[in-house]
């Protein structure tokens, strides 16, 4: 079997049925893409040799080489396929991170360069260097991964993201509503739960209801305002004596069911008068 007046029947590289190896389809497949540059893993070095042969027989200029220590997971022990570790398209599609953040982690893990979220390739090409990856396994901790990724969201402006919001079902999802809860959000996706809270349904979650029901004679009438909540509150503290914690988590459980969340100052608003006075009386918001 010849290519391009090259020899390519040695078993290294053709299977005794005539199908190609691996070796030959990605020598190939670099020469038609006129690749510069192969980094890979160093699972890959004793292919190498082979690799810069075949570029060679088959009239190509051989690219350039490089070779990182193979990822481990956090602990140590090594990612594999066919134990089910994430790959770059996992993380894309199944886990929902950003590219930037797949980037920002990679660019520099292995690396003695602190690990940022970049919210753009060109810092992490100026900082570049194949001389500073270790030859030491770096592990990959997704716990790392997932905080890059929110950092990247709390600094993403509402035009970046209008379009992959109605993209997920939220087309009338607007700025204020996208600054109010960015802050809350590990990944894009996570914006669906507060546009529920914020929209209904939602079942309040009330342990004293004797306190609510007094809260809720306090609630200031509309129009509402960002001083609203302040307002409200300190409504409540004075006729209650209560503060804290004690004060500020039953109204929010009220409100949102849930424990945590946005600023409520903000999130009240989102909600509207009529909503929160449905679940502060103990009613599923519709």
């Amino acid at each position: 079997m010849k290519f391009n007046g090259a020899d390519l029947s040695d078993p290294v590289v053709i299977r005794e049925d005539g199908s190609p190896l691996y070796h030959l389809c990605s020598v190939i497949d670099d020469i038609d893409f006129d690749i510069t540059h192969i980094i890979r893993g160093e699972d890959h070095v004793s292919n190498t040799a082979t690799h810069i042969q075949m570029f060679e027989a088959l009239g190509a200029v051989p690219p350039e080489f490089a070779h990182n220590a193979l990822i481990s997971d956090a602990e140590g022990g090594k990612l594999s396929k066919r134990l089910g570790s994430l790959s770059i398209r996992d993380l894309r599609e199944v886990e929902g991170l950003e590219a930037m953040a797949v980037s920002s982690l990679l660019a520099r893990l292995g690396t003695s360069d602190p690990i940022e979220a970049y919210t753009s390739l060109e810092p992490l090409v100026e900082s570049f260097a194949l001389s500073k990856f270790s030859r030491a396994s770096a592990k990959f901790d997704p716990v790392e991964i997932f905080r890059l990724n929110a950092k990247i969201i709390h600094d993403t402006p509402f035009e970046a993201v209008n379009v992959r919001l109605a993209e997920i079902g939220l087309p009338d999802l607007d700025e204020d509503f996208w600054d109010a809860v960015k802050a809350n959000l590990e990944k894009i996706s996570d914006i669906q739960d507060w546009w529920s809270v914020a929209n209904g349904p939602v079942q309040p979650v009330i342990e004293e209801p004797d306190f609510i029901a007094q809260a809720a004679t306090l609630l200031p009438e509309p129009p509402w305002s960002p001083e609203t909540w302040s307002q409200w509150t300190s409504a409540v503290k004075e006729e209650t004596g209560r503060k804290g914690k004690q004060l500020f988590m039953p109204l929010r459980q009220a409100i949102t069911g849930m424990d945590h969340g946005p600023e409520l100052d903000k999130l009240l608003l989102l909600i509207g008068p009529d909503k929160v006075k449905e679940r502060l009386s103990h009613k599923k918001a519709a």
